[in-house]
């Protein structure tokens, strides 16, 4: 069976993490990714530590790079530029993850494409957009989380502002990106035109605000960071106290309540005119905690899954390594193995998306490694790859 992108060729200028990753999804079902980097260095993520294989390569480029291949092409020559060209003539798609006044610079607007293959679909993840008084502006992701309230809504309500704890506006606007392409890719088979679309960082990360920018547009409510991480709505829908540590509880259906109610073997919770409903329930958060940690309290944490056995939503407190060492993790195919050619195995965790007869996965590309087949192709001989090497332009 086929993987549902094949036949489908994205080119992309990218560096770091939002691009990449998004464009790693776009490989993983099977679409052809060329990654076009500069012949000094590639992709800056090449050299982030601290953590590095034995061949010296990146973890962190390993991370969001894999199914991908790898081209070298100086953009900002002419002899680059002539090659793109030539790219862009096969691409269903090219993808760039650039400051948003650079595209233009670099040519890879519909614009500049357009000539040499009209159904080029362009997708742009910039900061915060090509155009408007930030497109010359630098921007990451932390940043977004900061002017986009992000930093208000985690964490504590007695701790400092915080950041989520992974790069989640990256990751956000990446899959963005992919489903840019993709969106393109449809209109243009259908229609014969391509065009530019774009995301930014910014847009991503503030339309993602969902549900807390509504209140606060409609009603004037400011919503803030509540203690426990607790929902703004819902209750029972935070941590609670056990013998050993903390349980999240998510009862956010109200067939739940009943259900907490008779696994904690307090069934008289479940008529109490306090705790019918949800607006119930939530009028009474404080006390409702109290009575959860002194219930919960009697047991562990791992006793209460066992006892809960899926009949009430609920879930341990892990850290990165546990995560890892679940058996839900470890017992169902979700870490699996690539092969690092000369170099034995390395670990990763599967893709969310699985498709019913996947293909086994590459690694992440060498610097270069699919220069010579990519543009053999397109029937560049060794003379004209030597010529374009001696000027540096590949």
């Amino acid at each position: 069976m086929t993987l549902p992108l094949e036949g489908v060729r994205i080119l992309t200028v990218e560096q770091y993490g939002a691009g990449p990753f998004g464009t790693m999804w776009l490989a993983d079902q099977g679409a052809e990714v060329i990654k076009i980097e500069q012949p000094e260095g590639g992709d800056f993520a090449r050299a982030l530590g601290p953590y590095w294989f034995d061949n010296g390569e990146s973890q962190w480029f390993h991370a969001y790079n894999r199914n991908k291949k790898s081209l070298t092409l100086d953009l900002e020559s002419d002899q680059g530029q002539q090659v793109l060209d030539d790219l862009v003539k096969s691409a269903d798609a090219l993808t760039s993850n650039l400051r948003g006044d650079v595209p233009e610079k670099l040519g890879l607007t519909y614009d500049h494409l357009k000539t040499h293959n009209p159904k080029i679909v362009c997708a742009h993840l910039s900061a915060y957009g090509r155009e408007g008084p930030r497109a010359s502006w630098p921007g990451f992701d932390y940043l977004m989380q900061a002017e986009t309230g992000y930093f208000s809504l985690t964490g504590d309500p007695e701790n400092p502002p915080t950041r989520f704890g992974l790069s989640v506006v990256d990751q956000m606007t990446g899959l963005a990106l992919g489903y840019a392409a993709l969106c393109g890719i449809i209109r243009a088979r259908a229609s014969g035109d391509g065009g530019d679309l774009d995301v930014s960082l910014f847009d991503v990360a503030l339309s993602n605000l969902g549900y807390p920018a509504m209140w606060y547009l409609n009603n004037g409510h400011v919503q803030e960071r509540l203690a426990r991480s607790a929902h703004p709505s819902l209750t029972p829908c935070q941590l609670y106290k056990t013998s050993d540590g903390w349980i999240y509880l998510m009862c956010n259906k109200e067939k739940f309540w009943p259900a907490l109610a008779r696994a904690l073997s307090h069934p008289e919770w479940i008529d109490d005119p306090r705790f019918l409903t949800f607006k119930e329930r939530f009028d009474h958060r404080p006390l409702i905690q109290d009575m959860l940690d002194e219930a919960l309290s009697a047991r562990t944490t791992a006793e209460w899954l066992i006892d809960f056995a899926g009949s009430v939503p609920a879930s341990a407190i892990l850290d990165v390594a546990e995560a890892m060492e679940n058996p839900f993790v470890k017992d169902e195919g979700r870490l699996q193995d690539i092969e690092l050619p000369g170099h034995g195995t390395y670990r990763y965790l599967r893709p969310p998306v699985q498709a019913s007869d996947p293909a086994p996965a590459r690694p992440a590309p060498k610097l270069g490694e699919h220069t010579d087949d990519v543009l053999g192709a397109l029937g560049y001989g060794a003379e004209k790859l030597a010529a374009l090497r001696k000027a540096k332009a590949i």
